[in-house]
C-alpha cells in the first residue's frame, strides 16, 4: 500500500494468511468469495462453474479444441449474484463478477470470439440485472439482435444451442 498499490491475488492466497487489504479472485466457487466477503475483503466473482469462458459451449465433437469443461450460454445466464447470507455492508465487498478465457487451446483472434460471445453479455448481465428480473426468454430473444450486430461487424460468435443441453438428458 505504501506505493498505492493493492494486493489482488486469486483465493489461493489465502493458504498462507490473506494480507488485510487484499483482493481476492474467487474462482473456485462462490462460498469462498463470500465468505472472503464477511471477513471485509474485496472480491472479484470469476466462479468457474459459470464463468470460465474457455469451456466448451456444447457437445464437443462440433466444437474446436478447448480445455475441457461445459459451459452453454443458459449456465453463464443462470448465476444469481444474490447472496442472501450476505449483510448489504458485506455484499459491498462483491466488487464485480470477471469471465475468464484462457487461451492455451485458443490460437486466433476468431477463435477467441468464438468462445467469448455471447456469453461474456450474459456474464454482463447478471452483474446488473437483480435476480428476479433476470429473464432467459427475454435475453435470447435480445441475442438474436445482438446477433446482428455481431454480424454487422463481422465478429465470430458461437451460433449453437444456448441451452444447458446435459441437463435435459
Amino acid at each position: 500500500m505504501s506505493k498505492g498499490r493493492k494486493l489482488i491475488g486469486w483465493d489461493e492466497i489465502l493458504e498462507d494468511g490473506l494480507a488485510p487489504e487484499a483482493t481476492v479472485m474467487s474462482w473456485r466457487g462462490v462460498a469462498g468469495g463470500t465468505e472472503f466477503s464477511k471477513q471485509n475483503h474485496d472480491v472479484i466473482m470469476t466462479p468457474t462453474r459459470y464463468f470460465y469462458l474457455d469451456y466448451y459451449q456444447t457437445e464437443p465433437d462440433n466444437e474446436p479444441l478447448a480445455i475441457g469443461g461445459y459451459l452453454p450460454l443458459e449456465t453463464v445466464y443462470s448465476f444469481n449474484p444474490e447472496f442472501e447470507e450476505l449483510t448489504e455492508e458485506q455484499h459491498k465487498h462483491i466488487l464485480v463478477f470477471q469471465g475468464n478465457v484462457w487461451t492455451e487451446y485458443i490460437p486466433t483472434p476468431e477463435h477467441l470470439e468464438y468462445m467469448a460471445c455471447p456469453r461474456m453479455f450474459a456474464i454482463s448481465e447478471v452483474g446488473w440485472t437483480q435476480a428476479e428480473k433476470k429473464d432467459f426468454e427475454d435475453f435470447l430473444a435480445r441475442i438474436e439482435v445482438q446477433k446482428k450486430r455481431y454480424d454487422a461487424l463481422n465478429v465470430n460468435y458461437f451460433r449453437g444451442e444456448y441451452r444447458n443441453t446435459r441437463a435435459k438428458k
